[in-house]
């Protein structure tokens, strides 16, 4: 609902083969991604898009688990993650600083960078 509020056009899916689906016939701004969904993890889900489109703001969300583990896994830098329950401004925040931590000409996370 905050989302709607704040005129963003949503793409909800149930699991993460539907997700993927979504995601290969449009154009994404950001992801918001669970970590623990249907069939995948929320992980395999990111890794997936990543692949397939480098420089995509991502924001992992869980309430289940510390997302710790999110920064230093391979492939998954630059991911914006939020703890549920969360408030509307922090998903907000969230967003913000997921859409300025990426470029779209990030080739891969841990290459080295070129000037």
């Amino acid at each position: 609902m905050v989302l709607r509020v704040q005129h963003f056009e949503i793409v909800e899916a149930a699991s993460a083969s539907e997700a993927l689906q979504a995601f290969e016939g449009l154009s994404l701004d950001i992801a918001i991604v669970d970590i623990f969904l249907q069939g995948k993890s929320g992980v395999d889900l990111i890794l997936a898009m990543r692949e397939r489109r480098p420089g995509l703001p991502v924001i992992a969300i869980s309430g289940m688990t510390a997302l710790d583990f999110v920064s230093s896994s391979p492939g998954l830098c630059n991911v914006v993650c939020l703890r549920k329950p969360f408030r509307p401004n922090q998903l907000l925040r969230a967003i913000e600083t997921a859409r300025k931590s990426v470029r779209p000409s990030v080739a891969g996370c841990g290459e080295g960078a070129s000037a």
